[in-house]
């Protein structure tokens, strides 16, 4: 089963932000998943999420926006949008994603602050998204001294074969992971981790769904307990994190 570094563990070395400029954009405005088939997609992740679609997903942190592309295979995760208040209104814009073409981009499609979300499986927000990349320092040099972005951890996991970058923003964490062994090709969104207040609930309202899952367990960071979503997931990596 799938299992993320959902936090910081004992031994994670916490980082004051070392980067003085400001943040150049609020918060995250939206991620966007690419899918096959778009109404199957919608379909299972409204029975997930416990909230209706319009034209995204509106969680309490961050939008997710689904698109069809009927040449796919599986689903993807297309792009992470950062807002842009000067944009409200205007669309979609691609951000230069630096020396590793880092999929992002700017938009405007909801407020920066947290919202209050009343969801049927009790899921309200993205705790952390995983990005996969060959080049740490890279990331860092982007999304830290260009974008202001707080690098909340900076740690070597040598029983991965790499290292963990942890960026929190706009109550969300970007989550980097470098394989040292098996750097990807190119850097690419793997996976999603959701925030349940009660994960006994949310597990329980999965079951009564249909939706299949891991026991729960405890997670990396001591306190927090979680679960492998292992179907209406659309493919992708996904875990249930409980937080104290």
């Amino acid at each position: 089963s799938v299992e993320f570094a959902s936090g910081d563990s004992p031994r994670c070395r916490l980082r004051p932000n070392i980067f003085t400029r400001s943040p150049m954009y609020p918060a995250f405005d939206h991620t966007l998943i690419d899918v096959p088939n778009l109404a199957e997609a919608v379909g299972e992740y409204q029975q997930l999420l416990g909230i209706d679609y319009a034209r995204s997903f509106e969680l309490a942190n961050i939008n997710i926006q689904l698109r069809e592309n009927p040449a796919l295979d599986a689903a993807q995760i297309t792009h992470l949008a950062l807002l842009d208040p000067t944009m409200d209104g205007q669309g979609i814009s691609p951000l230069a994603g630096g020396p590793r073409n880092i999929p992002l981009a700017k938009a405007c499609t909801r407020p920066a602050e947290f919202r209050q979300l009343q969801s049927n499986t009790g899921i309200y927000a993205i705790d952390h998204l995983v990005l996969q990349t060959a080049d740490a320092d890279a990331c860092i040099d982007l999304f830290g001294e260009q974008m202001g972005l707080r690098l909340a951890l900076d740690q070597e996991v040598p029983e991965w074969g790499g290292r963990m970058l942890f960026f929190r923003h706009g109550k969300m964490t970007l989550e980097v992971i470098q394989n040292l062994k098996e750097p990807p090709a190119r850097d690419f969104f793997w996976g999603i981790t959701y925030l349940c207040r009660d994960l006994e609930q949310t597990v329980s309202s999965l079951d009564q769904l249909g939706i299949a899952h891991s026991p729960i367990r405890e997670g990396r960071k001591p306190g927090t307990r979680v679960s492998t979503v292992k179907s209406h997931c659309l493919g992708l990596p996904t875990l249930l994190i409980e937080k104290p």
